[in-house]
Parts: structure tokens; sequence; C-alpha cells
């Protein structure tokens, strides 16, 4: 009888790369560090490159296989999305606001701030055009398949449909022998630059008591989703929050929402949310919705301003959080990404003077988030599976029903 062969899960082997960068940056000459650094920044670059590929693949593969609804899902899916962000952004000014005054000090994030500029430098780095940026690729994924749903089986569109299908093939080849094995490399370079340049321990040392409130509210943010998630389609949420783990794991260390595609597919497969539905859902999701980024980018606000006596209330927040939502769609696929976008829009919190991108308070606002930035996309992307399992609930029992009838 032949023995099996012990596998090492992806779970296990995100927490060791998770553990070894940690010990890597807190124990190991910075000349070594930089190794690891360079070749996770390698991979990030290859990451990079492939993102907007698999993007254009398994989105337009996704809403071409839905023949019946495509448009009404797509619509569906993006105003669950915008609202759960809204809602999450919404929430986490409440409870900074009422929170952080409690415990913040003026030198706080001076000392957060200060290790801005301590990350290691990679031996060398490899330039890899995209071929599309990410905005680009939601798009022509929209438009292709929105049409190859409607015109395949028709007159044109079979050609198309049946190469779209080949590509997706072959991203979904380069996925699971490349990007998925090479994950905990990448995982390992993040945390051991992080813990190397001090960011790792002074959020914990100095900021913890924020740090701690905005890991909650994500932590929250996820639990009443998939309560939502649980209720509409009559499965065990805890089961679902289960399911999920390896891709918040996952999330954790690539600090991208879009690069945790692949794992957040497995997620999605465990749910029970069938293969049309997930390959359009997740992908798309990743890219539109930013519960987690919005908590963690409001709360860093809020502290920002009550720092510095900057008046802000609900009335200023919304706006901002409104207009980030959209904004946002094209952040995905880098950590930091989110706040990237959120810079030029923060003249609507801090006023037009105080809100330069390039001045100081945006700098604290980029500090303070990127220590933070693992949490926020750790939420996003299992609210994404969240709203997996509602949208493929409306699919089955309402959309694909009225189909089926007429």
């Amino acid at each position: 009888m032949e023995k099996k062969k012990f596998k090492l899960g992806l779970l296990p082997r995100l927490i060791i790369a998770i553990i070894i960068g940690i010990l890597f940056g807190q124990f190991l000459p910075e000349w070594f560090c930089r190794i690891v650094v360079t070749a996770s920044t390698i991979f990030s670059t290859f990451l990079s490159f492939v993102i907007p590929l698999m993007i254009l693949a398994y989105v337009t593969m996704g809403i071409a296989n839905l023949k019946n609804g495509a448009g009404k899902l797509l619509l569906i899916t993006v105003v669950i999305a915008y609202v759960s962000t809204l809602i999450a952004g919404s929430s986490s000014y409440l409870v900074s606001s009422n929170l952080f005054t409690s415990f913040i000090s003026p030198d706080v994030l001076e000392q957060i701030a200060a290790t801005a500029d301590n990350s290691l430098e990679t031996y060398f780095s490899l330039d890899i055009p995209v071929l599309l940026d990410t905005l680009s690729a939601v798009v022509l994924a929209f438009m292709l398949g929105l049409c190859l749903s409607t015109l395949r089986g028709k007159t044109i569109g079979d050609t198309l449909y049946n190469s779209m299908s080949d590509f997706s093939g072959i991203i979904d080849k380069v996925l699971h022998s490349v990007i998925i094995p090479l994950l905990p490399l990448y995982i390992c370079g993040t945390f051991t630059n992080m813990t190397k340049s001090g960011q790792t321990f002074a959020i914990l040392g100095v900021l913890w008591k924020v740090f701690l409130v905005v890991i909650v509210m994500h932590l929250v943010c996820i639990l009443f989703q998939f309560l939502v998630a649980g209720v509409i389609s009559k499965k065990n949420p805890f089961t679902l929050i289960k399911n999920q783990i390896p891709g918040y794991t996952t999330a954790l260390g690539t600090q991208s929402s879009a690069a945790t595609i692949p794992v957040n597919l497995q997620c999605a497969e465990a749910d029970g949310v069938s293969s049309e539905i997930r390959n359009f859902v997740v992908p798309l999701c990743a890219n539109i919705h930013m519960a987690g980024s919005m908590i963690t980018i409001t709360a860093c606000a809020t502290a920002v301003c009550l720092m510095n006596q900057i008046p802000i209330s609900l009335s200023t927040v919304i706006p901002f959080i409104m207009t980030l939502g959209i904004a946002m769609v094209a952040s995905p696929g880098a950590p930091g990404g989110s706040i990237m976008t959120a810079l030029p829009f923060m003249y609507m919190i801090f006023g037009v003077e105080a809100g330069d991108p390039g001045g100081p308070l945006c700098a604290i606002m980029v500090a303070l988030y990127i220590t933070q930035d693992s949490f926020g996309t750790a939420c996003n992307v299992s609210g994404d599976n969240a709203i997996g399992v509602i949208v493929e609930t409306i699919y089955q029992k309402f959309i694909k029903k009225s189909f089926l009838k007429a």
C-alpha cells in the first residue's frame, strides 16, 4: 500500500513565513535581510505584472459564463460592495471619534512616523512594465464579459470566448504553479522588512491602543458581513468564517487584495459558491470592495485630526468616504495602494492647506496606515467572500430561476 505523502497546507506555510520573517528582521544582519527583501520584491514585481491579466481573465470569463442576468449580477455586486464600504467607513468614524480621545497624545504619531524611512533597500530590482493598469483591466473585463455573455452562441463571440477561456487557463496555471507556491517568500520578505525597519514592534509599543481598536473594528466588520451572508444564504456564518482563514492569513502577508485572489477563490469554493459566481465576484470585489481599508483610513484620519485639533464631523467624513469608495477601485495590487489613492482627497477632511498630499499630515497618514495595512486588506478580502455567498444566493433563488421559467 502506497503511503500518502504529507503535504503542508497553505495556512501553516503562511504562518511559518510570518514567524520566519519576524525572526530574520530581529536577529539576522542587514545584508542577509536585504537578500530576502530583494527576492520578495522581484516576486512582487512579477505579481504586479500578472495581477491585471488575472483580473482580465477571471472577471471576463466570470461575467461571460453568466448567460443569465450577467448585467443584473454586476450591478448587484457593485451596489453591495459600495454600500458595505460606506457603512464600514461611517462606523469607523463613529467608533474612533468616541474612543481615541481617551488615549491619544501629540507625540505618539511622531514616533511612528520616524520609522517610515527605515525600510531596507533591495540590492537590485527588475522593471517589468504592466500591460494594463488595474482599473483598465477591470473596465476591459466588464466590456468583454458583458458583450460575450450577450453575443456568445449567436452571431459573433464564440471565437473570442474560446480564446479568453484558453487565456484564463494559462493564467490559472501560472497562479497555481508559480504564485501560490511563492506566496510564503513574498510574505516572509514583507515581515522581514517591517521588522528590520522597526515598524512591526513600533506600532505595538507606541500605538497599540489605536492599532487594537482598528483590528477589533475589522473583526467586527468581518463577523457582521458573514452574519448577513449566513442569514441570507441560510448557511452557518461561523463555518464561512472558518473557511476564510487561509484568505485572511494570506492577505496579512501580501497586503494586497488582488494578490490574495487565488487563495480567496479557494475559500469561496469551500463556501459552496459556484465557479461561475466566484470567478466573477472574487476578482471584481478585490478591486471595488474596500471596507477594511476604509475603516483604517477613516480611523487614521480621525486620529490625526484629534491630535492636531482639526475639526472633524460626520458631515465632513461622509463625502470623503463616498468619494474614496469610488477612487480606491484603482488601488489594489500593491501594499499601501489605498492610502496613496486617498492622499489627493485628504483635503476634504484636513482642509486645503493641511491636506497637501506632500505635507506632514499626509506623511503621518501614510506611516499610520502602512503599519495597519495588512489587517485592512485581510478585512477587504474576507468581505469579498461574504458578498460572494450573498450574490450566489440571489443568483440561484431569483435570477437563474426567472430565466429558467422564461
